[in-house]
């Protein structure tokens, strides 16, 4: 073999390995080409299934759905106020029945007028017919005294709405004023959100589920601030505990705790 086809052959086998160089190295990207987008679709569709749907799926009742509402509004209201009260438990329990009260009687004449017959209304305001005479001797009054004195007078003959909004329940009166102030900020609130609904069921639901959940936010409150959470344990600090009072006896001194890791 002659050197020029020495070199031709070793030309076409360089020849040769380039191409299959070549061809391995589409193949090879081809291939993780194929792989990656292999993967971003896999992970679209793990990302597609394993995210929740966070938009709130609306109840079948419209009365529950405003129900929801309100209590967004008034819950963080009540649990902050129901909160300061750290003295004791009696004045949560006083504002809890106050704040519950307060809102049955709130509702209770809205609940008489949605329920009451309109036809009956009108014959009864055509039975009534009561004339009304006026001699016009208040009229003639002359009231002397000075304004402060008026004003002393107006400030007695009011009423106390604080023991006006205590009327049907008892309880601690610190809890009973904090509720009061805690009511008045809600109340327009719980008067509008009732008012919007129309439908008879709708309101029966709603009424009936703002007290309960009312009292179950206030378990859940006193549960909060109670902190009574048991402490966990295990079968090993059960037996040190047991031999350490039955060493221990009825002794004055503690015994120690030998506990075998």
């Amino acid at each position: 073999m002659n050197q020029e086809e020495e070199t031709l052959r070793s030309n076409i086998r360089d020849l040769i390995r380039f191409v299959k160089q070549k061809k391995t190295s589409e193949k090879d990207l081809f291939e993780n080409n194929i792989v990656k987008l292999a993967g971003l679709e896999l992970q679209k569709m793990l990302s597609e299934i394993s995210t929740p749907d966070v938009s709130p799926t609306p109840n079948k009742s419209t009365g529950i759905n405003v129900l929801e509402e309100l209590l967004k509004k008034i819950i963080p209201v009540l649990e902050t106020d129901f909160k300061s009260l750290t003295t004791n438990e009696t004045q949560r329990a006083s504002f809890r029945s106050h704040i519950v009260n307060a809102v049955v009687k709130t509702l209770t004449p809205a609940i008489a007028n949605n329920e009451a017959d309109p036809d009956s209304d009108a014959a009864l305001s055509e039975e009534i017919d009561i004339e009304v005479t006026d001699d016009g001797a208040d009229d003639k009054f002359i009231d002397i005294r000075s304004d402060a004195d008026k004003k002393a007078s107006e400030e007695e003959e009011a009423p106390d709405e604080k023991e006006d909004f205590a009327v049907g329940t008892d309880g601690d009166e610190t809890g009973r004023n904090m509720a009061y102030q805690s009511f008045k900020k809600i109340e327009t609130s719980v008067i509008d959100s009732y008012e919007l609904l129309s439908d008879p069921e709708d309101q029966e639901l709603f009424y009936d589920y703002l007290i309960a959940n009312l009292k179950l936010y206030f378990n859940k409150f006193e549960d909060e601030l109670s902190g009574a959470v048991e402490e966990p344990s295990n079968q090993a600090y059960d037996d040190a505990v047991a031999d350490g009072e039955a060493a221990s006896g009825t002794g004055d001194e503690p015994a120690d705790l030998n506990i075998e890791l």
